[in-house]
């Protein structure tokens, strides 16, 4: 008997290769061709899309455009990253870390919808398992249909009988067709799941959420198509030390990918954070060296966050540079800046950085910040805790211009900050009387220092 066909097939991009190669010819990538066998030839996947196709090409001006129609989600944060709610037909595609609260996140909200039939497919948990959640965050409803199952022409059954108007499955890659000969997870069977879905999505109406899981590296697992078949991909982080959660959108075909929804982890659930500035500021009002208040902006939203820094003597040979939600190739070369153009000598201590509230920022205006609150923990004198500063600082000491200045400015007015340092030349037409805040201006990082510890 002969033996079965495989094929080679890239996790990152989902190429496939009748031979295995250490280098993928699409991508790239090395080390990625993983072997499966051949799909079958009454596999689905080259006709998923064969639904959607129009009776023929038409003009531009011949398209008749009408407003989206979107489900309002129960959560504000979620509705913001989705552009305006879940619009209907779509695919969504969230993922996270284990045990980040993807599947709180989804089950709180859809516990709170009463007007429209939902059914929940989980293929990791068991019903008991689903309901003790949701007692733990205190909803329940008789609109909502759960089922385990992880067989796709299964679960497309239960859809026929349930005839849902939301559809989650949780997770895609625990869902496998039988058309296909490989197992749950693999590059096919994500690819014709998602395939299938999405044409059940666009012929029906229906919005359909996918959980997904995350690589090591922090990327959706599964091959790059999967990316780009769902209408939405939405990213949920933060560190499980702290109560923080992040929603971002990575992409999204109905709205923007600039905002985030800010959550935080409660013992029923996940709160909605609409003001994160006073959640991620100390406010003891105690004047302690080492700490320095800067303005970032993740998308469009400007939020106010600790910088806390500690400067000591090295007790080793080597000074250690410890960085926690920071990136540390940018705080080294601020510490190369404020040795080669402001003569502090950092070179023989250790310099340990924390972003507070367990964030990973990457904007790089809080330079500024960086190094007041290194230079405050290293001479050992407070910073006021009513300034505030935003900048970014370049290679040769000069503080350069930022983004979206206007919203960082009104974002510290409104928290009832008194300064705020800002680089020269970053306030062509704006009106300051607008807020009722000082605003200094400084172009060296001479200069930002001077007005910094000059502050009273």
């Amino acid at each position: 008997m002969a033996s079965p066909k495989t094929i080679w097939y890239c996790t990152e991009c989902g190429a496939d290769s009748p031979k295995w190669q250490g280098r993928c010819p699409q991508c790239g990538a090395w080390n990625t061709m993983v072997e499966e066998r051949a799909p079958s030839k009454k596999g689905g996947g080259a006709g998923a899309m064969r639904g959607l196709r129009t009776e023929r090409p038409l003009r531009v001006s011949e398209i008749e455009t009408s407003g989206e129609q979107r489900i309002k989600m129960p959560s504000g944060e979620l509705n913001r990253v989705l552009g305006g709610g879940l619009v209907a037909g779509s695919l969504v595609l969230i993922g996270g870390e284990p045990g980040i609260g993807k599947s709180t996140l989804v089950l709180q909200n859809i516990l709170a919808i009463k007007s429209r039939r939902i059914l929940y497919v989980s293929g990791e948990e068991s019903a008991s398992q689903l309901k003790m959640r949701a007692d733990r965050i205190g909803r329940t409803a008789d609109n909502v249909y759960i089922v385990c199952d992880t067989s796709l022409e299964t679960i497309l059954d239960h859809i026929g009988s349930v005839k849902p108007e939301l559809l989650i499955v949780d997770s895609i890659q625990t869902v496998a067709s039988d058309a296909i000969e490989s197992s749950a997870g693999s590059v096919s069977q994500v690819r014709e799941c998602a395939s299938q879905l999405l044409r059940y999505a666009k012929t029906s109406g229906v919005p359909v959420i996918l959980i997904g899981h995350i690589t090591k590296e922090g990327s959706i697992a599964g091959p790059k198509v999967l990316e780009h078949i769902v209408d939405a991909v939405l990213q949920f982080e933060g560190d499980r030390n702290y109560l923080y959660r992040i929603l971002r959108s990575i992409k999204n075909r109905f709205g923007s990918t600039s905002e985030i929804g800010i959550y935080e982890m409660c013992q029923k659930g996940l709160r909605e954070v609409t003001n994160p500035s006073e959640m991620l500021l100390s406010g003891n009002g105690e004047h302690l060296s080492g700490v320095a208040v800067g303005v970032t902006i993740d998308g469009i939203r400007p939020f106010l966050i600790e910088v806390q820094a500690l400067v000591s003597t090295a007790a080793y040979g080597t000074p250690q540079r410890s960085v926690t939600g920071f990136d540390s190739r940018r705080l080294a070369m601020l510490l190369a800046v404020l040795e080669k153009r402001a003569g502090f000598k950092l070179a023989a201590k250790d310099v340990f950085l924390n972003i507070a509230g367990g964030l990973k920022v990457s904007d790089p205006a809080l330079d500024l910040a960086v190094i007041g609150a290194i230079l405050s923990s290293n001479i050992d004198t407070a910073i006021p805790h009513d300034v505030v500063m935003t900048g970014e600082v370049g290679l040769s000491g000069e503080i350069r211009p930022v983004t979206r200045i206007e919203q960082r400015i009104t974002e510290a007015a409104k928290m009832s900050m008194r300064r705020i340092i800002v680089p020269k030349g970053n306030l062509k037409g704006f009106n300051r009387s607008k807020v009722e805040i000082e605003i200094v201006e400084v172009g060296k990082v001479e200069e930002a220092l001077r007005a910094l510890f000059a502050a009273d």
